[in-house]
């Protein structure tokens, strides 16, 4: 397989798979947007196998379990961060991941096990518990990106996960009802018990007032990681200081959205138009203009903690 193949795969997989993100990237060096690209492309192909879906869509109809669709997509990143022969796009970008950069082969792996916990179709009692969810799905994609860009202080990678864990939050936040529909939940357990929502009328039209309520506690969970990830985009190096702090304001604006839109969140998808994503990338440009952060700032000891790898 070609270079350019693996590149248009990785390129076309960001474009239609995540428009917000898609949007920050452009805005990275070409090596590091190529890289960032291409992992992108196998951490959506992985979901998407798992999920049965395309691009996180429809049904994609398939012989084989999830739990023998995920011990399949392990064999073949294993092959790939090996430097073995591989047959589709998606781990022929992170095999060419691999090879450029130190990336312990544990994170992807770390990625995967994320997803055996839709597999088992796992519930999260509390926020401590949906945070190790939040990890394996998306913090270590933050860590993983921040290696990419090459960055290897512990600290600097500390912020680069609670970025992940506030994209994902923000996620849920807006996802709550279509993941309802599907039959996941990730909202605390515990929080639907307080607002009075029995687990299997998530997606409830009659509960929409009090689900807003848990949206709003998910958003507001958000804000901390969103601020010690702040302090990370400092050590970055300039073109992906660009690029990350676009993609914070783009997906903490999509978080404050859901809040805005109260009981109506769910009413049609979030997303930021075009002109604001051009408003955000000039903030971002000013804050990348700022002096560098100090990373020696302490985080915040009251954060979710990331495991050692």
């Amino acid at each position: 397989m070609t270079t350019a193949s693996t590149q248009d795969y990785a390129d076309q997989s960001i474009e239609q798979g995540s428009q917000s993100f898609a949007a920050a990237a452009r805005l990275f060096d070409k090596e590091t947007r190529q890289d960032v690209t291409k992992l992108y492309a196998w951490c959506r192909y992985c979901d998407d196998v798992v999920d049965g879906q395309v691009l996180g869509h429809g049904t994609v109809v398939s012989p084989h379990s999830q739990q023998q669709r995920l011990a399949e997509l392990t064999e073949k990143t294993l092959a790939a961060l090996e430097g073995g022969p591989v047959k589709h796009p998606a781990f022929a970008g992170l095999r060419d991941i691999a090879q450029h950069h130190e990336l312990p082969r544990a994170l992807p792996l770390a990625h995967l096990e994320g997803f055996r916990a839709d597999v088992e179709h796992r519930r999260y009692q509390t926020l401590p518990d949906l945070m190790v969810y939040c990890y394996g799905v998306a913090g270590v994609v933050g860590i993983m990106m921040a290696d990419i860009m090459g960055v290897r202080d512990p600290a600097v990678l500390d912020r680069a996960c609670d970025l992940g864990l506030a994209f994902q939050l923000t996620n849920i936040s807006r996802d709550i009802v279509e993941d309802a529909e599907n039959g996941r939940i990730y909202v605390p357990l515990d929080w639907l018990d307080e607002a009075s929502i029995p687990v299997d009328e998530v997606a409830a039209s009659q509960h929409r007032d009090a689900l807003a309520s848990v949206a709003r506690r998910l958003v507001q969970a958000a804000e901390p990681y969103y601020a010690s990830a702040q302090v990370g985009i400092g050590a970055l190096p300039f073109r992906s200081r660009l690029a990350i702090a676009t993609a914070l304001y783009v997906y903490r604006a999509i978080g404050q959205e859901v809040v805005k839109r109260g009981a109506r969140a769910w009413d049609e998808r979030v997303s930021t138009s075009t002109l604001q994503k051009s408003g955000f990338a000039l903030k971002g440009l000013v804050k990348t203009l700022k002096p560098r952060s100090q990373i020696a700032k302490r985080r915040d000891e009251t954060l979710w903690k990331r495991p050692k790898i």
